[in-house]
Parts: C-alpha cells; structure tokens; sequence
C-alpha cells in the first residue's frame, strides 16, 4: 500500500505537533494511571498496624455489629460502610463525617471505624487515613494541574483535550505506518543508530497497543466531559427519569430502624440474585428517611464492572428489594453501554491478569510519549546538520529536552517518594496527606528546575539514579521497621510484600538505565541534546 508523499508530509505534521502538544501530559496520565491498577495493594502497603481493628472471624457477628452500631451512633445514619473483606487498612464498618459532596480530595478528613471486641462489644478508633492512593489516581485524571474551576479540577479538562489530540497522534500514526506495517512490523534494528533503535520501538509499541490506546483516548474525552454529556443527555431524553441506576420508591412516611433488615439476610438475598459475584461491601445510605437504601459492591473476575475494581447492586434494607440495573447482562442496554466504557477504562474485568496486562499497557504508554519527544529532537538535530560536521542545538530545543526529562523522571521519583514519605510520616507528621502532597510537588518541581539548570542529558542520570533510589525505598522502608518498636511499618501479608518486591525490580530497571543513559551521556555524538559534550 503506497500513501502520497503530500498526505505522508501532513499526517507526519500532525502526528508530530498533537504528540509534542499533548505528551507530557499524557506521560503522567499514563504512569500514575498503571498505579492505579493497584490502589488497593498501595493503600494496604501504606496502613500502619497501629491503625488496624479487629475483623469479625463469624459472620453471625455481623448483625450484632451493625445492630449495636445504629443504636448507638445515630449521626452515622446518613451513610456507613460494612466491609466483609479483611484487609490491613479495612475496618468491619467506617464512615466519615457527613459534608458537601465534592470531586476534590479532602486531605483533612477523618475516619471513624468499628468492630466488636472479644466480648462482643462495640468500640471504635478515629484515624487520619492517607489517601495517597487517591492522590495518585488524581494524578493521573489531572496530570497534577490543581486549579480548580467550577468545582472541578482544571486538569480534568485539559486531560480531555490531551485526549483529543492524542487520538488524532494515533490516527495519524496508523496513517504514517502502513505502507510499511508488515515489513517492519516487528523489527528493532538496534545496531543501525539510537535513532532507529528508539523509532522501530516506538512504532512497535504504538502499534501492538494501538486498540488499547483508543479506547482509553476515547474513554478519557467521555470523563473529562462527562457532566457535559449527561446533562445534554438528561434534558432531551430522560427528562424527570433517572439516567442511571435504580429509581426511588415511591414511600410517603420515613422508615422506622426497627424494622431494618439483618445484614446476612440482605446478603443472602443478594447472592441469590447475583449468585456468580462475591458481596465484598454494603454502603447503607440514608437510613431515616424515605430515600433509604444500600448499595452492594460485588466482584466477579467473570464479568465488566461499572466501578474500577467492583460491580454494583441496590437493595433497599427494609424491605429487601433489589434494583439491579447496574449488573452487566441484568439492566438495559444503556447502562450496559456505560458499564463497558467504564471497564475498558479501568481494566475492571479478568482479575488480577487483565490488571497486570493494563498496568504494563499503561508503562508502555508512558513510553510511547517519552520516546516520541525523543524522537522529535533528534530530527531536529539531523534536521540541521545538512552536511555539516556538527550543529549547536537551539535553546528551544534544549528546553523541550529539559522538560521532557524533568517533567517524566520528576512525576515518577515524586509519585515513589510520597509513597515512601507517607510511610515515614506516620511516626511524626500530624497530617500525612499534606506531607505527602508537598513531598510529590517538592520533588517534581525540583527535578524540573535541575533539569532546566544542568541541561537534559546531565539531569536524566541524575534523576534515572534518583528514581532507582526511590523505588530502593520502598523495601528499605518495610526492613527498618524491624528496627522500630512495635514494627509500626511493617505488614507483611502477601499482597503488601508484593508492593516491596515490585519497588526492588524497578530499582533495578532504573539502576540499569541510568547506566545506559551514562554511557551515552559521555559517548553519544556531542551536538546531540543527550550528551553532555554539547
């Protein structure tokens, strides 16, 4: 298949400027987004012990536990969470305090949760819970842009319009590549020069994810917008109906508590409906008025899920009626539609395989943005050689080399360096969220301004050895607990020694590349931006 050299010459333009335009963007989107295929595990890692209660070993203890806690905590009513998994950072039942509804962090909020004692009493523990993990998954919808307008994060929108232009990247790539697709499909030609050996894996990875790359392209433009959308889609079609989800009944007299369900019997209930998921949480909402209800998050590694990581099911708790319209294959087209949307995005089906494969898709995603920049400023040095033995690079080409290894390496050693610091903090900082935001923009801004003051090819060294350090950390961290009283660091289920185990392999990755990005540093041809000759 030939493609004109005019329509080459275009698509080449645009593939090129809508890549440079929206990369950097992207990179931190994409990295902090492959962590959030792990949130849980991250959140697990960074829960002291000294913060943990006891779990219910008997589900009959469960109707004891919710049964006592409604008397006793009525300002709890509103919503409350009953949690039937065990894990270091889950309480039997949490809530916060009730407040206005927003898309933003809360860093100052507390968490209350309960459980029942050897004797079968309740007691309770307030906590300051880290909410790194969440800060991480703003990271990733935001690129770390905090303005906030309307209510929502500026970021938000500008990740929207990355997403854009990031389509129209991929568009025009596929465009670029089939002429030769076949023939040089799978080809990395590493001996010819660093540049071939950067493009042919670059186009390699574009193309083998080329599927996943558009739906997360066009997933994003529907979050970003998402208010946009529905509102339009509201006022046309759905008028006074509910868009998503179950209906209100119709009940004229507030419900009496006296008349609440036992939990085991709703989920029973629920198992019956849904008997392929497994019930892991029941969020009960409302419980004193006319509105009240429980929604149920349900996990099946057989199904899509609406959520990140769980379905949902509703079920009111006085009268056991189950709404399931947001079951896949149980509620209506639409809603199946949205269900898909949400799962594509977030990898929420398959298990933990699918998890891996979308945080390695998501690494291999930063990649492509990074070596796009690359690959932009060696043209331009071949660019401006034209039979000359040598060139002197333009400043703007040595600042976009500056920005592209300082806003990359700086988003990941700041990301790694949280986590760690929101370990540390919990022995001394009074607020470990607050600590932990301005370790991530400390370290990100700082790698940035060293980045633009010793140039691109001396600052990439120091920042892949500042990053090898980092992820070092992390199991360095859980080791020196053993050295504390009390071990108020460590956990050691399987699931948190993996969060360690991961840190010491990509320690080592970085170790390796800085060793390579040394190497090239003092060796590589010296009017090129990565040499330190230049």
């Amino acid at each position: 298949m030939k493609v004109r050299s005019d329509i080459s010459r275009t698509y080449l333009s645009l593939h090129t400027w809508v890549g440079i335009c929206s990369g950097l963007l992207l990179f931190i989107g994409f990295f902090a987004g492959s962590l959030t295929m792990f949130k849980a595990p991250i959140d697990r890692w960074l829960s002291p012990p000294a913060q943990q209660i006891n779990a219910l070993d008997n589900l009959a203890d469960i109707d004891s536990l919710v049964s006592q806690f409604i008397q006793q905590y009525p300002d709890a009513r509103d919503g409350f969470n009953l949690y039937l998994n065990h894990a270091e950072n889950v309480a039997p039942i949490s809530w916060k305090k009730s407040g206005p509804r927003s898309h933003q962090l809360q860093f100052d909020s507390k968490r209350w949760q309960a459980s029942l004692n050897e004797q079968g009493e309740l007691y309770t523990q307030v906590i300051q819970p880290s909410i790194l993990a969440k800060m991480i998954d703003m990271l990733h919808q935001t690129a770390g842009i905090p303005f906030v307008i309307g209510g929502e994060y500026l970021g938000v929108y500008l990740m929207g319009v990355a997403a854009v232009l990031y389509f129209l990247a991929l568009v025009s790539g596929l465009i670029l590549l089939l002429p030769t697709l076949m023939h040089n499909f799978f080809a990395v030609r590493q001996k010819k020069n660093k540049k071939r050996f950067w493009l042919d894996s670059h186009n390699l990875v574009g193309i083998t994810s080329f599927p996943f790359h558009v739906i997360i392209s066009m997933t994003v433009i529907v979050f970003a917008f998402h208010d946009l959308f529905y509102g339009g889609l509201e006022a046309v079609v759905y008028g006074d109906e509910t868009m998503f989800g179950p209906r209100s009944e119709n009940v004229a007299e507030p419900y009496d508590l006296k008349d609440i369900l036992p939990a085991t019997q709703l989920i029973k209930r629920i198992e019956k409906q849904v008997p392929e998921f497994e019930v892991q949480r029941l969020k009960y909402q409302d419980l004193e008025t006319t509105r009240a209800s429980i929604r149920a998050s349900i996990i099946s590694p057989d199904h899509m899920a609406r959520g990140a990581v769980t379905s949902y099911i509703a079920i009111n708790p006085y009268t056991g009626v189950i709404d399931s319209s947001w079951v896949p294959a149980q509620g209506n087209n639409w809603n199946g539609t949205v269900t898909s949307f949400f799962a594509l995005h977030f990898g929420s089906y398959g298990g933990n395989v699918i998890r891996w494969v979308y945080f390695f898709l998501g690494l291999a995603g930063a990649f492509l943005f990074y070596s796009g920049n690359l690959l932009w400023l060696e043209s331009r040095r071949k660019k401006q050689i034209k039979g000359e033995v040598s060139v002197k690079q333009a400043r703007n080409t040595r600042w976009m080399a500056s920005a592209t290894v300082g806003i990359s390496l700086g988003s990941v050693a700041g990301v790694i360096l949280a986590m760690v610091a929101g370990k540390w903090f919990y022995a001394f900082a009074d607020n470990i969220n607050y600590a932990s935001l301005n370790v991530y923009y400390g370290i990100f801004l700082a790698a940035v301004a060293w980045a633009f003051i010793r140039g691109a090819a001396s600052a990439a060294v120091h920042l892949l050895y500042l990053c090898a350090l980092a992820c070092l950390a992390i199991p360095l961290t859980t080791l020196s607990s053993l050295l504390w009283p009390e071990h108020i660091w460590a956990n050691t289920s399987l699931t948190t020694l993996s969060v360690d185990f991961t840190g010491l392999l990509f320690a080592l990755f970085f170790f390796k590349m800085a060793t390579l990005t040394t190497k090239r540093a003092n060796q590589g041809d010296k009017d090129s931006v990565w040499s330190v000759k230049n």
